[in-house]
């Protein structure tokens, strides 16, 4: 949890300070707040998770400054690991 805490919080500093507007921004702010949430109230979903990521990958992939920070969370998400697939 505190690795996805840190992640979190770094992507959204380096997100606030990058000078340059885009389409998608806030996306990737909403994103990442509903991460920080989970992690404030210590029950993350690994689904939920997943998606948050993939909507911030969507919103600021191509945003090359961004994208070590980026990868942070990436990483610290991959380490809850595969969300359970449902039951048919």
């Amino acid at each position: 949890m505190a690795g996805l805490d840190g992640a979190v919080s770094r992507l959204r500093r380096e997100l606030a300070g990058y000078p340059v507007e885009f389409r998608d921004r806030a996306i990737a702010e909403d994103e990442l707040a509903a991460l920080a949430g989970m992690v404030a109230d210590g029950a993350p979903e690994i689904a939920r998770m997943r998606r948050s990521l993939l909507l911030i990958v969507g919103s600021i992939g191509s945003v090359s400054a961004l994208g070590p920070a980026l990868m942070g969370v990436r990483n610290a998400v991959d380490l809850f690991g595969e969300a359970p697939r449902p039951r048919r």
